[in-house]
């Protein structure tokens, strides 16, 4: 008993982890399921150009935030190149349409069932995204001149191969992602963004090395990403809580009892995660995009103000963030329907009558709330510009969308550890 309680709390739990053998089998098929992600990730598409690609990486960032989705693969262009981001485009489009369309508004409210087959929808509007984006990709690196002329042709038949393979990879790894779901820990879709963002940091602290004669820059550079984090974490975790009274009546016979309790709703201040990030970075790489088919005037003047070095583009990107914060927060909150939830179960917030007043009322704390995780996303959103002017390395780039990524799926991945293991009355992660 001393030696289990001399060890340090997150060491102790990770072995009671292991010592439970069904929980013990979750951890090592998670495990096992992105070893075979990374296999799939090496597996490159024939005919392309390895230098050229790496240098259409390094000018073009949008690629680059493409790449992260994709775990590295995109950089190969593997069959699994695209990752699971097609997969996310859908469900976001799924989840702006589901308070517009009233035919799928209706069968969100049918509780698991509706579950379902919305989660059916989402797999089917992802296989022709992700037909439209391997053929975009394509069409790009021919553009470019990334694939060889001994390689793929433009023929119909080989490009219709190459984005049948693509798009089978990506459906693969959604696959992949659910099995992780239902027999592993963790969501599945996330834990695969974040093997993959992990599996790119032995690249990130190789070119640390290469940085060490700017030691002070270096120095700097690493407190600003520690910072970041901790940023990360405390805006993740935090939320308003709204008290929430339960009075209901209980029959017993003849006789009729009051029972009352008391719980609260928790709000969170960033809500709508780091979709507003995915949003404005895909509209800020817009008028580079449009600019490389151009030339002349209208290409120089593309980029010249959309050029990651302008202080108009960070500017514009920093409002873009606040702004699809605000419009995705009030998207996600009007689909939660709280006010009608709470009166059909009984509850009430002290001091606010039931139905359109309790509406009203939390419309306008979420509102509130917003704003500061609204701000907190778009500093978030410039860090990696911040951390170049401080530090003066350009070499190394800070990912906000893969800093967000991996806090928070270390922190639901660690709550439902801890969940699982609170269960079996073990002491967890989380004092």
């Amino acid at each position: 008993m001393r030696q289990r309680q001399t060890r340090p709390r997150l060491v102790q739990a990770m072995l009671d982890a292991f010592s439970l053998p069904d929980l013990r089998g979750r951890i090592l098929f998670t495990l096992g399921i992105l070893i075979i992600f990374r296999f799939i990730a090496h597996i490159p598409v024939p005919g392309i150009d390895g230098q050229a690609l790496e240098a259409l990486f390094e000018r073009n960032q949008l690629l680059g935030m493409l790449d992260l989705f994709s775990g590295g693969a995109m950089r190969r262009f593997s069959i699994a190149a695209m990752g699971v981001y097609p997969y996310i485009t859908a469900s976001i489009i799924m989840q702006l349409l589901v308070p517009v369309i009233p035919q799928l508004q209706a069968i969100s409210r049918e509780g698991e069932a509706g579950r379902q087959r919305i989660n059916l929808y989402t797999h089917w509007l992802t296989v022709p995204l992700a037909a439209l984006q391997g053929y975009s990709q394509l069409m790009l690196l021919r553009h470019e001149g990334v694939i060889t002329p001994w390689g793929l042709q433009s023929g119909a038949l080989s490009t219709a191969a190459v984005i049948l393979c693509l798009t089978a990879g990506t459906m693969f790894l959604v696959w992949l992602g659910e099995l992780i779901t239902e027999r592993g820990i963790g969501n599945g879709i996330s834990i695969i963004i974040f093997g993959g963002i992990v599996a790119g940091l032995p690249d990130m602290i190789g070119r640390g090395f290469l940085a060490k004669g700017n030691m002070g820059g270096l120095v700097a550079f690493i407190f600003i990403a520690l910072a970041t984090m901790l940023f990360i974490v405390v805006f993740t975790e935090g939320h308003r809580r709204i008290p929430v009274h339960y009075s209901q009546s209980v029959f017993r016979g003849r006789r009729t009892y009051r029972q009352s309790g008391s719980t609260y709703i928790p709000l969170r201040v960033n809500t709508a995660g780091m979709i507003p990030i995915i949003f404005a970075m895909s509209i800020m790489m817009l008028p580079g995009i449009i600019a490389s088919y151009f030339t002349g005037s209208i290409a120089s003047f593309f980029q010249t103000w959309f050029s990651t070095e302008s202080w108009f583009y960070w500017l514009l990107y920093f409002g873009l963030v606040i702004g699809f914060a605000l419009f995705y927060t009030m998207v996600i909150f009007e689909q939660m329907n709280l006010a009608e939830t709470l009166q059909k179960q009984g509850g009430f917030i002290p001091g606010v009558r039931p139905g359109q007043t309790t509406a009203k009322y939390l419309n306008g704390v979420i509102t509130r709330i917003t704003w500061a995780g609204a701000f907190f996303l778009a500093i978030v959103a410039v860090m990696p510009f911040i951390a170049r002017q401080v530090s003066g390395i350009q070499m190394l780039m800070l990912s906000s969308a893969g800093m967000l990524i991996v806090v928070g799926v270390a922190l639901d991945t660690m709550k439902q550890l801890e969940a699982q293991l609170t269960m079996r009355r073990y002491e967890g992660f989380i004092k």
